[in-house]
């Protein structure tokens, strides 16, 4: 049975010790072949496109280009390379930003070699090596970002049918224990209502939250008493 042919990978760091290292240890691996290596981000782009590689191994803080910015550049111009950063930052930052410019992967520099081979081999057949931790993180602010995508121009739109219920009746000046008898409610859940109220309002009290459904109308102002 053939061998499939080997992950070509371009290796991109200002450091050339580590450039080295790098190449020793995927060169003692079966199924990869380092094709060149890069110190800055402006050879790195000359270099993909001359050497066309599968992967490119990218460090970010380097001099000219950085691997940010190679990577948005190399990323436009040949689209089809997968680009795997690996660094030794673990801010936030930098890690969002790198798959914002189109890598499609995030590694740090004390990854155990098994593991790096087993990530670069995933990232070809389509994977995104990214460790646990970065993975955490990008979970994380993508679901942030989802909330404030998602979130209303309003805290109004954040009550629930009930919560508008309550409100209502507090506008009308009713006590908890009238509001629980005319909801048919328990004055504990009303109590509780009140408070998330409040708090989706990010008010303090009644009196304002009654004011302020009054004003943004919320509910019906209640009908004058005849003088």
């Amino acid at each position: 049975m053939t061998s499939p042919p080997p992950i070509r990978v371009l290796l991109v760091d200002d450091h050339a010790l580590f450039r080295r290292g790098i190449a020793s240890i995927l060169a003692a691996e079966r199924g990869f072949q380092v094709v060149g290596e890069a110190a800055d981000g402006l050879e790195a782009l000359e270099r993909a496109r001359e050497l066309m590689p599968d992967v490119i191994l990218m460090d970010i803080f380097m001099p000219g280009a950085n691997g940010l910015e190679a990577t948005r550049r190399i990323k436009e111009a040949l689209p089809y390379v997968k680009i795997v950063i690996l660094t030794v930052s673990e801010e936030d930052q930098n890690l969002f930003e790198a798959i914002k410019s189109g890598a499609q992967g995030y590694l740090l520099k004390k990854i155990e070699p098994q593991e790096l081979f087993a990530m670069l081999k995933g990232v070809v057949q389509g994977d995104a090596p990214i460790s646990r931790a970065m993975a955490t993180k990008i979970l994380r602010e993508f679901a942030h970002q989802a909330r404030q995508t998602a979130a209303p121009s309003s805290p109004a739109a954040n009550l629930s049918p009930r919560e508008k219920e309550v409100l209502d009746l507090v506008t009308q000046g009713k006590s908890n224990k009238e509001i629980a008898a005319a909801l048919a409610i328990a004055e504990n859940t009303v109590k509780n209502h009140l408070k998330n109220i409040l708090e989706k309002l990010h008010l303090e009290n009644r009196v304002q939250a009654a004011t302020y459904a009054l004003r943004e109308g919320l509910v019906e102002k209640p009908p004058r008493k005849p003088s």
